[in-house]
């Protein structure tokens, strides 16, 4: 059995010159933390509390509890692998929680606590984790961070890392604890321990403000570049602005120079093409002549290419049919060879079957004769039987062995008289092939020499109609000479013509072209002679507020003063009834600035503004 003290570390209500300001704690809750799965609390009296149980009653727990709300992070330090191995894990009676809060509550009413916590009397202070969600923490029903939270500790010199939070064998480490560790106990005895956590603070927070000044230089530094290059930019755009006038004035003399070119180009081309025209018609009179007299040539030309057809028809079929006879021939001449071969092999199976059938009758001849033998040795021999049974055994084992050979030449006997009676009918069936092959061949030949016959007849045929064909040929040969000059004759006037409307095509688009940038230099010409209408020459800037005016109008002060409604520009307006007045701080540009009556409401609504007020202006 062991017992926890939870006496109240520091005094209450009580302060001194060399320690801080001390608090006193009043009450422990505990919901589902660690082994108090239902809300449970712990009422802190004055003077000495203590808790006294069995091991394992969760003493170590309300110790824990306190180390935990007061901010501890470190999962060892709980007896965990994790922190949310302090929610409340399940029995068997009982099922897991999924979260864990522990409160504690401070006697405030002296007002010891920092500003930030100051406001009442009473101090609640509750740690909350949800399991795989985190931890937070409220203070008095407010979201607080982790960091206040030990802050507020640290300031009444005590936290979860205090050496007056006395853990299990805690006694034994600090006595042998190093020079460092004691140094730490009279830190917090002196009250100087929340200093420390304000220093380190406050070394970051100055760490954080070098690293800033370091940025507030390098972005000086690169607008400084900014600057030097847009000053560049100025100039090269003002010498832009003088090299662009003088190119406009180069290209409307080039401009112009081609557009008279081009007219020229133009001019020719227009006789060209009307050339070109009526060399195109004489070619396609030409052309529709050599048309007429390929038409009548065609006319003619269908009769005779449909007996060419008629006797090329007749041509194939007779070769076809050439072609089906000689294949017969070639099948029944192998089908002869073929049932010779057959033949032949049929009558060496025959020679060999018989010599076998001739081995088979002497063998069953002599055995016939060794039976007999056999049967008239055993005649007499009665008396003797005693003394002859050696040898009877003897012959009996002789005459098994000729019984298994003689029921084997019975066997081939009768498979050799099977085979022979086969090869008579196969004998028989090839001699009655050989008759029908014969008498297709006869069939055959005659075939051929009727398709010989017709073959003769339609060549002669075809020597006549290839006769008939070669006159209609040779007239067709010249229409189609004549048709096909006309016809080239045509195509040479058809590229002419095609060449000229090409360059026609291009002279009218360069000529477009031009009108076009004569239009435009024109209208150039027009607003150049307008210069001295522009608004621009008619201004008067104080010095330094010439970049200001740009900056308000840019290019709209190139626009003339009009008074039609038929024109872009500037025009005389009425001023407003009830002008929007400038914020506070802001000086009108308008009194920098002499410029006609048409800009009073632009200039009006235009102020001027400090770099260093513009962003809160903003």
């Amino acid at each position: 059995m062991q017992a926890v003290d939870l006496a109240p570390p520091w005094p209450p209500n009580t302060t001194s010159p060399t320690k801080g300001p001390t608090l006193r704690l009043t009450r422990l809750r505990l919901n589902g933390f660690k082994s108090f799965v239902d809300p449970t609390d712990l009422v802190i009296h004055e003077g000495l509390t203590g808790v006294v149980g069995p091991n394992g009653c969760g003493k170590s727990n309300l110790l824990e509890a306190l180390r935990w709300v007061m901010g501890e992070n470190r999962s060892s330090a709980m007896r965990g692998a994790s922190m949310d191995d302090v929610i409340f894990n399940g029995a068997a009676s009982r099922s897991a929680r999924h979260f864990a809060e522990v409160a504690i509550t401070i006697d405030n009413t002296e007002r010891l606590a920092p500003a930030g916590f100051n406001d009442a009397d009473q101090i609640e202070i509750i740690r909350r984790i949800t399991r795989d969600a985190g931890s937070a923490y409220r203070t008095n029903g407010k979201e607080v961070r982790a960091r206040d939270v030990q802050m507020l500790f640290a300031d009444a010199s005590t936290g979860s890392h205090s050496p007056a939070l006395v853990r299990q064998g805690q006694i034994t480490e600090l006595i042998n604890a190093k020079p460092k560790a004691r140094r730490m106990i009279l830190e917090e005895a002196a009250g100087i321990s929340g200093l420390y956590q304000r220093r380190h603070e406050a070394e970051l927070r100055l760490s954080a403000a070098e690293v800033n000044l370091s940025r507030v230089d390098d972005v000086l530094e690169a607008l400084a570049q900014q600057v030097s290059l847009l000053t560049r930019q100025a100039k090269q755009a003002a010498r832009y602005r003088e090299i662009g006038e003088d190119l406009r004035r180069a290209e409307g003399l080039l401009l112009y120079r081609r557009w008279r070119e081009a007219e020229i180009v133009r001019v020719e081309a227009d006789a060209g093409l009307r050339q070109r025209l009526s060399l195109a018609a004489q070619a396609e009179a030409a052309a529709r002549s050599a048309g007429k007299s390929r038409v009548a040539a065609e006319d003619a030309l269908p009769p005779r290419r449909e007996d060419e057809a008629i006797a090329a028809a007749i041509l194939q079929r007779l070769v076809l049919q050439r072609a089906s006879v000689d294949e017969q021939e070639t099948r029944a001449k192998t089908s002869v060879e073929t049932v010779k071969g057959r033949i032949r092999q049929l009558s060496s199976d025959m020679d060999r079957e018989t010599g076998l059938n001739r081995d088979a009758v002497d063998t069953i001849a002599r055995l016939d004769w060794e039976i007999a033998q056999l049967l008239k040795a055993s005649d007499g021999h009665d008396a003797l039987l005693v003394t002859a049974a050696e040898a009877a055994r003897d012959a009996a084992t002789q005459l098994g062995y000729a019984e298994g050979t003689l029921s084997q030449a019975t066997e081939d006997a009768a498979r050799l008289a099977a085979r022979h009676q086969s090869t008579q009918r196969l004998l028989a069936d090839c001699r009655t092939t050989i008759d029908k092959a014969q008498a297709d061949t006869a069939r055959a030949v005659a075939t051929a020499a009727a398709a010989d016959q017709a073959l003769l007849a339609a060549a002669t045929a075809f020597a006549a109609a290839e006769a008939v064909q070669g006159s209609a040929a040779d007239q067709a040969a010249g229409a189609e000479a004549a048709l096909k000059a006309a016809e080239d004759a045509r195509a040479a006037t058809q590229s002419r013509e095609a060449e000229a409307r090409a360059a026609r095509s291009s002279a009218e688009g360069e000529a477009n072209a031009i009108r076009a940038e004569v239009a435009a230099l024109a209208r150039l010409v027009a607003r150049e002679a307008q210069a001295g209408s522009q608004l621009l020459d008619r201004l008067v800037v104080e010095p330094g507020y010439e970049a200001a005016l740009g900056a308000a109008l840019t290019d709209d002060l190139r626009a003339p003063e009009v008074t039609g409604a038929t024109r872009s520009g500037w025009t005389l307006l009425e001023q407003y009834d009830r002008p929007q007045p400038l914020p506070d701080g802001v000086a009108p540009l308008a009194t920098h600035v002499g410029a006609p009556a048409v800009l009073d409401r632009r200039l009006a609504q235009t102020g001027l503004v400090a770099a260093t007020q513009g962003a809160a202006l903003q």
